[in-house]
């Protein structure tokens, strides 16, 4: 996938580019990576950030930073400015318009649907991912007959943005998470 997906680097080799679902972080903290457990997890991010591997866009950056918790005060106190890409950018907005039409062309989806997807960073996100070559990491899942919601993986595989989950992403950039020997005094 990395050399399907990715850009060359300076050094020639190609690097694989990975824009990060809201849903990311979330599960990240309430479940599996929580800061006090994992905290390797977190600057991990910044670290993939750092070589180019890991990115998210701001429309999620305004969505994380509604509740006063530990991924707001991550975002402030570690994400550097890069971190969140802007949507404005005309070949994103051009991919976003293209899927909000084919997003509300299709039956299958409810009325309420349709709406709730062009107004959330969903689609943002899968249209940046579209015009920067990008792979978007998202937790949903492909669901062919589902009604009430449109899944950001079916977005996906209609406009040929590939899309996987945050394990997957870890193993592609091989990550990985040693417990530390040394005690930390309280």
């Amino acid at each position: 996938m990395s050399t399907q997906n990715g850009y060359r680097s300076e050094s020639g080799t190609n690097v694989s580019k990975y824009v990060l679902d809201a849903n990311v972080f979330i599960e990240a903290k309430n479940r599996y990576y929580g800061f006090d457990i994992c905290p390797g997890f977190w600057s991990s991010l910044i670290s993939l950030h750092e070589r180019k591997h890991v990115f998210c866009i701001d429309r999620i950056r305004d969505e994380l930073t509604v509740q006063q918790d530990d991924i707001k005060e991550w975002v402030k106190d570690r994400c550097s400015a890069t971190f969140f890409k802007g949507t404005q950018d005309q070949a994103v907005v051009d991919s976003f318009q293209a899927m909000i039409t084919w997003v509300y062309a299709q039956p299958q989806f409810t009325q309420a649907a349709k709406t709730e997807f062009a107004s959330v960073p969903d689609g943002w996100l899968i249209a940046y991912a579209h015009a920067n070559s990008a792979i978007v990491v998202t937790h949903e899942e492909f669901a062919p007959e589902v009604k009430r919601k449109v899944p950001m993986p079916n977005v996906c595989i209609e406009f040929d943005v590939p899309y996987v989950n945050t394990f997957e992403m870890l193993a592609d950039l091989q990550v990985k998470f040693i417990r530390s020997t040394k005690r930390v005094k309280k």
